[in-house]
């Protein structure tokens, strides 16, 4: 990341011309925290917007360069993500982004451990360490972490949300799953199988839901005592937002309509099949468990978003893949293919930074100007391969068989 890809982006901007400024994530979301609740300026207009422009590329973006950046870094978030920035708004930016930083490794390796204990794997301690190491050492969980992305610490709150969930502590995970739609599309699916799963017993799984209705209430009146009609303003930064960037899911990257919208379409009817079929099935079971890590997976899948660091939300099923590897290995010809998919998927990252970090020791950065992205190649393949093996897995019934009936 440092002697090769960064190296490779501050020689391509300088070539080019291209602004350089922090390049933080975070500072479009504190910076609009700032404006609002010091100065009562709307984080979604164009003037806050170059502002933002100004200290994340060093300058306003000018469109009549064609070197210039398309993304314009609005302000995309609900307006509500600014009460939890407010305690850091009177701080200089290069002090919250280093606290930031560390924060989310903190977070990042809390989650790979909560998520252990989420699907019960009696892991040693040795192992549970080389899994964070791992996880911390990954290409998408570095460029999270230095680019400061909100969505490793929506990951983090998942993860203590999820564990509260499963040990029969509803009131405060339903809070944290409010808080956690800071990033909507990133918890939609996994909301749509809890609300499946609570109204299929109302009487006892209700008050999580009652939680987070009610912590959701708090979170928009605030916001709209703060800045007064602001969800239109919100809905058209995300219009906004989704044309300036171009995203587009990540089967949308690597095929072609209509055949990406096909299996878009099949994993999300077949993991929604899974989640009929099994939401009576107790929270603190491992069937349940293993529904939500196949739904965060097809998240990854699905969101409008091919961006490396929203693999952070495949931790859960990499580590399940990993618990069950000897059942998964056994169960069929097809599973094992995919199963060494995906451990050929994940190798290639490291082998290939290894060896251009390497190199990078011999050679100048110029020398890596058509290399530097070869650890990336496998990247996009990653969530395909974990949501169709989640997906075979479960249907050829290796976490359960069939669903228990109603409790009476």
């Amino acid at each position: 990341m440092q002697r090769v890809l960064i190296a490779h982006q501050v020689s391509d901007a300088k070539i080019h011309d291209r602004p350089r400024g922090n390049l933080s994530d975070l500072y479009p979301r504190w910076l609009g925290a700032r404006e609002l609740l010091l100065h009562q300026r709307d984080p979604y207009s164009k003037d806050v917007s170059r502002e933002i422009q100004a200290g994340y590329y060093g300058r306003p973006l000018d469109p009549s360069l064609p070197a210039d950046p398309k993304d314009e870094q609005g302000f995309a978030y609900p307006v509500y993500v600014v009460l939890f920035l407010a305690p850091t708004i009177g701080l200089p930016f290069a002090i919250v982004q280093k606290a930031f930083f560390f924060l989310l490794v903190m977070l990042t390796s809390a989650t790979v451990l909560l998520w252990v204990r989420i699907l019960r794997w009696p892991a040693a301690r040795f192992t549970q360490i080389g899994l964070v190491l791992l996880t911390l050492g990954s290409l998408a969980t570095l460029q999270g972490l230095l680019l400061q992305q909100i969505s490793l610490f929506v990951s983090g709150l998942l993860a203590i949300a999820i564990l509260l969930f499963v040990t029969n502590h509803p009131v405060p995970a339903g809070i944290l799953f409010a808080i956690a739609t800071i990033k909507p599309q990133l918890i939609f699916l996994l909301l749509c199988w809890l609300v499946l799963w609570t109204f299929s017993d109302w009487r006892r799984r209700y008050p999580w839901l009652a939680s987070f209705l009610a912590t959701m209430t708090i979170l928009f009146a605030t916001s709209e005592w703060l800045l007064p009609h602001w969800i239109p303003s919100f809905y058209h930064a995300i219009r906004d937002y989704q044309k300036y960037t171009g995203n587009v899911s990540i089967l949308d990257a690597l095929l072609t309509k209509p055949w990406s919208s096909i299996l878009e379409f099949i994993a999300l009817s077949a993991t929604v099949i899974a989640c009929w079929r099994e939401r009576h099935q107790p929270a603190n079971s491992k069937t349940f468990a293993a529904i939500l890590c196949l739904v965060l997976a097809v998240t990854v899948l699905l969101i409008p978003s091919a961006s490396t660091y929203n693999q952070v939300f495949l931790i859960p099923a990499l580590l399940l893949v990993a618990k069950e590897r000897h059942s998964i290995w056994e169960k069929s010809p097809a599973s094992r293919t995919l199963f060494a998919l995906i451990a050929v998927l994940l190798c290639w990252p490291w082998i290939s930074s290894l060896v251009l970090a390497a190199l990078s020791l011999l050679l100048t950065p110029a020398s890596f100007n058509r290399t530097w992205a070869i650890p990336t190649w496998t990247l996009s393949s990653i969530p395909v391969a974990v949501s169709a093996l989640m997906l075979l897995t479960y249907y050829h019934l290796t976490f359960n068989a069939p669903p228990t009936p109603p409790s009476s």
